[in-house]
């Protein structure tokens, strides 16, 4: 039988996952955050934080699992050993259906949706999001050494921009933050840390991306030792990135203006435009695009082999198995997440961006929670890696995300729900299908 070829050293996998976190997010949420902790500066940057540290909980939880499993296929693995064939199935066929492709057809629409307002294109963003997912399916069909070295280049191509625009702001900016935790208006002690609370949610947003670089765990020359440091790094990298790209736009934008803005506003298109006017905001464009680009690139190159583990397991279509002889790269599974992520364009941002989130929180607090599981079963399993904290750190990172689950059903209600009826859909077929020609054999 083939086997993936283990290609990916600590900055290659560096770059998988920074390149995927740094997408739209930083860009998008700033306001949203802003706005949710009653325009208090310092609580938003409080805010920032306080989710890279669940963010860096939650990776950490995932360093003990992958260096315990280092298997290509990520969470699909971690929850069949804990759970069994039907949870680890669900959560692959969630992935395929809508959060993994989702994100995806996501990204891809973002992209596009950007370029329309540099170039009339308009009326065609979704044929632009489809051929770019085509064009990077493509890219992917070569290798994960060809996928690796564009997301390399485009990881240093988009943290230019991000590190001029802070650059820009700590010693160009003008404007003097008030670091206040004070919110507008009368509110009490609990009512701010419900604020807070909300505004942790959408940082995490902006945060995703964390756990794809387990599902390449399979093709890392050395899992063991790369996986926990690619984690820390990556994500306290971001981390001081988010935090330190906000207050930089706290120190271009007058408060005047921040308190002006509502949840739909971009600071950093208002920052550019303040310091260099239309050309500020051509080079913010072109930013986010760069950035957007490299987190579709990992995101086309990680999820299909969530599906080929699958496929290999016998829990998904056996064509989904399917090596490439010269490539050595799963190319039915690479093709089919392209063409499911094309299908998923038919529905708007706000919807993928519910589709992208609701999956992925459910099945990683299962994950989460498995690391109790298995160091209560199953103490005698080699652990290169032990989860620093515990059990403090994976019960933060479960608190996390129940917390942004909840937020996702009072937000987004009606797209959650097709989230819920995907899952029962897919316990029939497991049922109807491939427990059924398990049994057969």
């Amino acid at each position: 039988m083939s086997s993936l070829k283990k290609e990916i050293g600590l900055f290659g996998g560096i770059s998988i996952l920074a390149g995927i976190m740094i997408g739209s997010g930083i860009f998008v949420f700033g306001s949203l955050v802003l706005v949710q902790v009653g325009y208090a500066i310092g609580l938003s940057l409080l805010a920032w934080l306080i989710g890279g540290v669940i963010t860096l909980f939650s990776g950490l939880t995932y360093a003990e699992l992958g260096t315990m499993f280092p298997e290509t296929g990520g969470y699909y693995v971690y929850l069949k050993k804990a759970y069994g064939s039907k949870v680890a199935f669900l959560s692959g066929i969630t992935s395929f259906v809508l959060s993994s492709s989702g994100s995806i057809a996501l990204l891809a629409l973002v992209f596009a949706e950007i370029l329309s307002y540099v170039i009339p294109i308009a009326n065609y963003v979704k044929l632009i999001a489809a051929l770019l997912i085509i064009a990077l399916s493509v890219v992917n069909y070569f290798g994960v050494k060809a996928g690796a070295i564009v997301q390399k280049v485009f990881l240093v191509a988009k943290i230019i921009p991000i590190f001029a625009i802070i650059f820009i702001g700590l010693f160009m900016g003008t404007e003097s933050v008030n670091l206040t935790f004070t919110p507008i208006g009368d509110v009490s002690f609990f009512k701010i840390l419900s604020m807070v609370g909300f505004g942790v949610v959408a940082t995490l947003w902006a945060y995703e991306g964390w756990t794809n670089l387990n599902t390449v765990a399979g093709e890392m020359k050395n899992v063991k030792r790369d996986l926990p440091r690619a984690l820390v790094i990556s994500i306290s990298a971001v981390t001081v990135i988010y935090v330190l790209f906000i207050f930089a736009l706290y120190r271009i934008i007058p408060y005047a203006s921040l308190m002006a803005s509502d949840a739909s506003s971009n600071f950093t298109i208002g920052a550019m435009m303040t310091l260099f006017g239309e050309t500020g905001m051509l080079v913010v464009f072109i930013a986010v695009m760069i950035s957007i680009f490299g987190a579709l690139n990992g995101s086309v190159m990680v999820f299909p082999r969530v599906y080929y583990a699958m496929a290999e397991d016998k829990t998904f279509f056996k064509s989904f198995s399917k090596l490439d002889k010269k490539y050595n790269t799963p190319f039915v599974s690479i093709i089919g997440s392209g063409l499911m992520a094309i299908v998923l364009l038919v529905f708007n941002i706000r919807e993928l961006l519910t589709f992208v989130v609701f999956g992925g929180l459910i099945f990683n607090t299962l994950i989460f929670y498995s690391v109790f599981m298995f160091r209560k079963k199953n103490p005698e399993l080699e652990r290169p890696y032990k989860v620093w904290g515990y059990p403090y750190v994976p019960a933060i990172a479960i608190i996390g995300m129940v917390g942004l689950l909840i937020a996702t059903l009072i937000e987004s209600l009606v797209p959650s729900l097709i989230g819920f009826a995907v899952l029962i859909v897919g316990y029939f077929v497991y049922d109807l299908v491939f427990k059924l020609k398990k049994t057969k054999e």
